[in-house]
């Protein structure tokens, strides 16, 4: 039995909005396993980005219980919740969030400078990677040096810097045509195919045939399939 990567449990995320509360999730419970490839899906408001950073423990759920590993992130403080975000789980933005100032290289290392990866792993880690999206030839160049795809794949290529067990995947073909976006997923389903849990919050129903499970999401809820 493949165990539970993910599970939250009656979880709530209410926001106070002057005199009105709103129930941005409400009552989730959903369970992902290792090697799991999820589409989040449901037009705006509907909670997908409330959702996604629950399970990305970029924030805390008003009630209810989240695990990640087996792990409760609800009991831990923001220092244990950064080291969860930097050792499990990696991010892909539809804006790419890179740093202008780096290198496509540069920017892909930070993560495992900040995990403390010695020298001579980090550049075993960087060729590898740099191999799985098809960046070697553009290594050197700054972000505003390479196309949108490109930048896309540094990104993703950045959220595998610490060989995370979950990608966290938020609307990545949004800035890209749809030759490039199509690009994109193949090297999410490749990533997939190889173990790597992928979980892709869009607005797109096209981009639903890569995944193996849909979650549809209305007004906070989970709509059943």
């Amino acid at each position: 039995m493949t165990e539970n990567l993910i599970e939250l449990k009656k979880v709530k995320k209410y926001y106070e909005m002057g005199d009105e509360t709103v129930k941005a999730l409400d009552g989730i419970n959903v369970q992902i396993k290792k090697g799991d490839f999820i589409a989040i899906v449901g037009p705006s408001g509907s909670g997908k980005s409330t959702m996604m950073n629950m399970i990305g423990a970029l924030d805390l759920a008003t009630e209810g219980e989240i695990y990640l590993d087996n792990e409760d992130i609800e009991d831990m403080d923001e220092s244990e919740l950064a080291q969860i975000r930097g050792r499990k789980i990696g991010f892909v933005f539809q804006t790419f969030n890179l740093i202008p100032t780096l290198t496509a290289s540069e920017n892909i290392l930070l993560p495992m400078i900040f995990q403390e990866v010695s020298e001579e792993e980090q550049k075993d880690r960087l060729d590898e990677i740099l191999k799985k999206v098809q960046l070697e030839h553009r290594k050197t160049h700054l972000p505003n040096e390479l196309s949108g795809g490109e930048r896309q794949r540094v990104a993703i290529a950045r959220a595998l810097a610490n060989n995370p067990d979950v990608i966290l995947a938020d609307e990545p073909t949004g800035n890209l045509d749809s030759k490039t976006g199509k690009e994109i997923m193949k090297i999410f389903s490749d990533l997939n195919k190889q173990g790597t849990t992928i979980i892709l919050v869009t607005h797109d129903p096209t981009l639903t045939k890569y995944a193996s499970k849909i979650l549809k999401l209305k007004d906070g809820k989970l709509e059943k399939n």
